[in-house]
């Protein structure tokens, strides 16, 4: 493995420890549920939570490198990434489906955040009622298939589902949100603006029906977000 490969996954990997600190800081999480991963750029590769390590715990150097299979693959003298070795997280298969199968694809998050979870334990849309889902989502937040862990199940349920849509974040039925990003940060900030939405939906629905937004001001909103709004 080259030096310039190894620098490259040692910054993943401090990246992607850095942004399991921002579930926290943000309550998407609980114990050791959840997790980040994220792309090695250029490489068929990528950089996932260990399993059942808790959030302060965590260290880069816990960080597990896989292919993009989910296999552990050969690194430093201990023979794996990971001193010692790791498992890496059960959620593995559906990140590693998601990246063979969405190239543009840079990060990954799953947690199960209390109210988007909510919503998926519904099998429910989040529906586009808010600005600010115009901007981040451009339409509702849709609700993926039922799939068990433990293989690529998940993964192919979210990219079927994200595949027509421009929502970055899937509601996976009775899991929980999973969320896609050009990079392992986009994929955080979505995942914590996926629960602002659907807590604020859910507390709108308590005191009546929202009020859903006409499609084209929801085009517009997302163009000008996505490309005008910011530095």
């Amino acid at each position: 493995m080259s030096t310039a490969l190894q620098e490259t996954i040692a910054r993943v990997r401090e990246e992607v420890c850095a942004l399991h600190a921002e579930l926290t800081r943000y309550g998407l999480v609980v114990w050791t549920a959840g997790n980040v991963s994220a792309r090695v750029p250029g490489h068929e590769l990528m950089v996932i939570k260990p399993s059942g390590i808790s959030y302060q715990d965590l260290t880069p150097e816990q960080m597990v490198v896989t292919d993009l299979y989910g296999a552990p693959v050969p690194g430093n003298a201990d023979g794996v990434w990971g001193n010692p070795p790791l498992s890496p997280s059960s959620d593995t298969a559906a990140h590693a489906y998601v990246y063979r199968h969405m190239p543009e694809v840079g990060g990954v998050v799953h947690t199960h955040s209390t109210y988007a979870t909510a919503w998926a334990a519904r099998g429910e849309a989040i529906p586009c009622v808010l600005t600010m889902m115009s901007d981040e989502f451009g339409g509702e937040i849709p609700v993926g298939p039922f799939a068990l862990i433990g293989d690529d199940s998940i993964g192919h349920g979210i990219v079927e589902t994200l595949k027509n849509s421009n929502s970055p974040a899937v509601l996976m039925q009775n899991h929980g949100p999973f969320t896609i990003g050009k990079d392992p940060k986009s994929a955080v900030k979505a995942a914590v603006m996926c629960e602002e939405v659907a807590r604020t939906v859910h507390i709108a629905r308590q005191l009546g029906e929202p009020l859903p937004i006409d499609q084209g001001h929801i085009d517009s909103l997302y163009s000008r977000y996505q490309n005008v709004y910011g530095q």
